[in-house]
């Protein structure tokens, strides 16, 4: 492998890769690297021979044999056994549904779109759907949100914005890995234990319409699901009901037959004990090139998320990166085996009267848990309860947040419940940049134009930064 450091000019630099080695580098802020011949300045690069990339194939070639055996049986019966628990009967015809455990910083992103990558770059026309129910994440759309999308192409990763790939609305609609139709469900702040009932309720609604789009799909059922789940579900600290409560919703909304636990021996052991008899539990290692993410680089990140989706992203070619068809450089490149280009959106900042919108809130603001309530006291308010915002009162949170756009409610229904939104998915969102009180409006950032008269949107706890 040949690496060019982009320096004044680029020089060439050789490094030879062994059968099981790996190259591994680290960029400074505003820094890019473009790997084939590879081009960019690195602030770390190094080969290591101590990877777990053999025990990530092993597994794929398990997962693959499982998703073989599934589709031959739907092929055979006209139908495929969907049900849990798996029986742990290496015959078994169920195909991967894998839950990814794990602590903080020990790669259970990486791990599953090495698993996802695998399996569409198998050749069978496999289509599996990648789950992110980390809200702090973000993955193909906004932090604070939960999302399942049916994966058909390799997903990209050049860029920290969209570590699980772009949705279609922020992405170049001919790059097919970043062009995903997710579903989405907004959660609206980035720690899990914030509203943990919530956040229960968004997991299982997703399950509910994975399993819907997949009822008359045996390619797509047999292709499997992966669920990447946020550290807090195996972090010592978080309470052990919490923690165990959505897990359990994860394992019952996504049918879990497979649970992986990466790096972690307790939590592996807290697993096996709890669903070994049910289906298999596996530890697979920490790969050596993980590195600690503290809170300000995450923050950092969700910023270059949110301004990813209203203003687009321009990538930063190394000096020197040959381009596509000319013979200058940094006119056109490749990522992930597809030509790219840059795309700069054009959002919409408009001003719309208050009652144009209807804004929720989910709950009260600031909850304390139900152990520090007095005795015998209850809730005044659910914390599902959608309580409304009025935007001419002073302290509503409105001014610089994020809002999610909803869809409109299923016209089929005639009657209304009051936690009906929580079921509604998201289309969009956009951010309150300017409050008139007096004159009952205000001023949003949309990433297109378009009506918002009668739409319904909901207040998080994520906040809008130039």
């Amino acid at each position: 492998m040949f690496a060019e450091m982009a320096e004044e000019r680029a020089t060439p630099r050789e490094w030879i890769l062994n059968a099981g080695y790996e190259y591994r580098f680290e960029l400074d802020p505003g820094a890019s690297l473009a790997i084939k011949h590879v081009t960019g300045q690195a602030s770390t690069e190094y080969i290591s021979e101590e990877t777990a990339m053999p025990a990530y194939a092993n597994l794929h070639l398990a997962l693959e044999a499982m998703r073989v055996r599934a589709l031959s049986h739907a092929q055979g019966s006209d139908e495929l056994e969907r049900t849990p628990p798996y029986d742990g009967d290496s015959e078994s015809a169920e195909p991967p549904r894998i839950l990814i455990l794990g602590p903080p910083n020990s790669g259970k992103t990486s791990v599953a779109k090495i698993l996802i990558n695998y399996a569409v770059r198998a050749g069978q026309d496999w289509c599996p759907f990648l789950i992110n129910v980390d809200p702090s994440e973000g993955g193909p759309m906004l932090p604070g949100t939960v999302s399942a999308s049916p994966i058909s192409a390799p997903l990209q990763t050049s860029t920290p914005a969209h570590t699980l790939g772009s949705s279609s609305t922020s992405a170049p609609t001919h790059v097919s890995s970043n062009s995903l139709l997710p579903l989405v469900y907004w959660y609206g702040h980035e720690g899990t234990k914030r509203n943990g009932l919530l956040l229960d309720r968004l997991i299982r609604n997703l399950g509910e319409n994975v399993w819907d789009r997949l009822e008359d799909d045996p390619q797509g059922r047999a292709s499997g699901v992966i669920v990447d789940t946020p550290a807090s579900l195996s972090a010592s600290g978080t309470s052990g009901d919490h923690r165990q409560a959505l897990i359990k919703a994860c394992v019952d909304a996504f049918r879990v037959n497979v649970i992986l636990v990466v790096g972690h021996e307790k939590l592996n052991v807290e697993m096996q004990r709890t669903y070994g008899s049910r289906m298999t539990v596996v530890k697979i290692p920490k790969s050596g090139g993980v590195v600690e993410l503290d809170a300000l680089y995450r923050s950092r990140i969700h910023k270059y998320q949110m301004h990813s989706y209203f203003y687009g992203e321009r990538f930063s070619v190394p000096p020197g990166m040959p381009s596509l068809n000319t013979g200058s450089t940094n006119t056109g490149y490749i990522i992930g085996g597809e030509q790219n280009t840059d795309l700069a959106l054009s959002p919409s900042s408009t001003i719309i009267s208050f009652s144009d919108l209807t804004i929720y809130r989910i709950g009260e603001e600031t909850m304390a848990p139900t152990s520090a309530l007095p005795i015998g006291a209850t809730r005044v308010v659910s914390e599902m309860q959608p309580l409304l915002v009025d935007p001419a009162q002073p302290g509503s949170g409105l001014y610089n947040a994020v809002l999610a756009l909803l869809a409109p409610p299923n016209p089929d229904e005639s009657e209304r419940y009051d936690e009906e939104i929580l079921d509604l998915h998201v289309v969009g969102f956009i951010v309150v940049t300017a409050i008139d009180i007096p004159n009952k409006r205000m001023t949003v950032l949309a990433p297109s134009q378009g009506s918002l008269a009668g739409r319904i949107v909901i207040l998080g706890s994520f906040e809008w930064q130039e």
